[in-house]
């Protein structure tokens, strides 16, 4: 008779009932996240609608009306709340360093971005011009390289970046060959050129950095009027300096040294300024300090005079003042009458493709899984503007959570379960 080794035996037995509930443990754990029951808000792919959206290895893996939560490592919880691709702000300042004197270009006045980007959705932002094509290198390793936000850069036309003062004055520095150099060496982070600050009649910083975005491959330009007294033509400044998709900044801003888009005899959007929408023309919010009135965004949007984007303009100093954050823009827009989709699309979809990264802004299956959870604070909330001007609003709105890359990085009030923060 054959002899058994019962030892062995009950060896391979244990090994494989240890396989097959392996098998079944990897088969019900199909994703690493599954978020349940939001108002999904999608606009590139036309998404308005209560789904399921499931992430694995970092990538959108379904976008479904039930997916299985059994199928997931966590669930999120996100039922009576917007689930939105991850939010990109095309204007911030984050070149924060500690060199005296430098303003946003490795100086005080920036913000280091983890920590003024993930509690409030933002998943990709945008250095607007604090690095130059002499200090991008020193921008890319110390905050790009060192970020878990998504940190990408419009470089700034004067070499040494935004350093303030004189430096931004001088147009010897204001290389095109340069900057373009630059931009193409580092394709992956440069996505366009910056004009800032500027106090002069020449259209040099201007003509500068559309030859810089031309020689660069076509990337965009944004211009920040620094001003002038008295002020340039933006009616010149649209029409004959910029192409279309180049970035108008500070849009609704009513300052005495730049042209306001707003005719502030009677209250309408001027002719050429909706002509100069219809050519292509990008007009960006950059909120800022100073750089956004109710008296001109009030009566823009009445007459349904839309930003083509929302961004902060964040800095030690808007932050504090009456931006806040991206958040706070938005809910500004969302009382002054934009639609809740409109104003997603204008902070996730449409800054993509401003920025020409449209593998960014949406939920794509397949696509990065940059994503913002939130939710709507409903009370009573005074917006108001650096005049002191001031609004009252009934609803705000407020990140319950937001993943970046298939993490989540942040999460308000422990809707995950389980609740932790996975660490990869």
């Amino acid at each position: 008779m054959p002899s058994f080794n019962l030892v062995n035996t009950g060896k391979v037995v244990f090994q494989l009932a240890l396989v097959m509930l392996l098998c079944v443990t990897v088969q019900a754990q199909q994703y690493d996240i599954v978020i349940k029951g939001g108002s999904v808000i999608d606009p590139k792919n036309n998404i308005n609608s209560v789904m399921d959206v499931a992430i694995h290895d970092g990538k959108i893996a379904a976008v479904s009306r039930n997916i299985d939560a059994g199928q997931a490592r966590q669930v999120v919880n996100a039922k009576g709340m917007y689930v939105v691709p991850g939010l990109i702000d095309i204007h911030a300042h984050v070149f924060h360093g500690t060199e005296e004197d430098h303003a946003y270009s490795n100086g005080f006045w920036a913000v280091p971005p983890d920590g003024f980007t993930f509690r409030v959705g933002v998943t990709t932002v945008v250095d607007a011009g604090g690095a130059g094509w002499k200090s991008f290198p020193t921008f890319k390793k110390n905050i790009i390289d060192n970020s878990q936000t998504r940190v990408l850069s419009l470089l700034n036309i004067v070499g040494e970046g935004m350093r303030g003062g004189p430096h931004e004055q001088n147009t010897n520095d204001m290389d095109p060959k340069m900057a373009a150099s630059v931009a193409r060496r580092y394709r992956d982070f440069v996505v366009g050129f910056k004009v800032a600050h500027y106090s002069g009649p020449e259209w040099t910083p201007v003509d500068n950095a559309v030859k810089a975005g031309e020689m660069a491959g076509g990337i965009p330009v944004m211009i920040d009027f620094g001003g002038n007294n008295p002020p340039l033509s933006i009616r010149e400044l649209f029409f004959d300096h910029l192409r279309p998709g180049d970035i108008f900044t500070h849009a609704f801003a009513q300052l005495g040294t730049r042209e306001a888009i707003v005719d502030t005899k009677d209250n309408t959007v001027k002719q050429f300024v909706w002509d100069a929408q219809k050519r292509g023309i990008i007009f960006d919010v950059g909120y800022g300090g100073i750089s956004f009135s109710y008296s001109q965004a009030i009566p823009a949007l009445k007459s349904k005079f839309y930003p083509n984007t929302i961004s902060t303009d964040l800095h030690i100093g808007s932050m504090n003042g009456s931006m806040k954050d991206m958040l706070s823009v938005m809910s500004k827009y969302h009382q002054m009458g934009m639609d809740i989709p409109s104003v997603i699309r204008a902070s996730t979809w449409a800054p993509a493709q401003v920025i020409k990264r449209e593998e960014l802004g949406h939920l794509s299956v397949g696509a990065v899984a940059d994503i913002a959870v939130l939710n709507i604070r409903e009370g009573k909330f005074g917006f108001w503007d650096y005049t002191g001007h001031r609004v009252e609003g009934t609803k705000k709105f407020e990140c319950e959570m937001t993943i970046r890359a298939g993490r989540i990085v942040y999460d308000l009030n422990g809707i995950a379960s389980p609740v932790v923060l996975r660490r990869n």
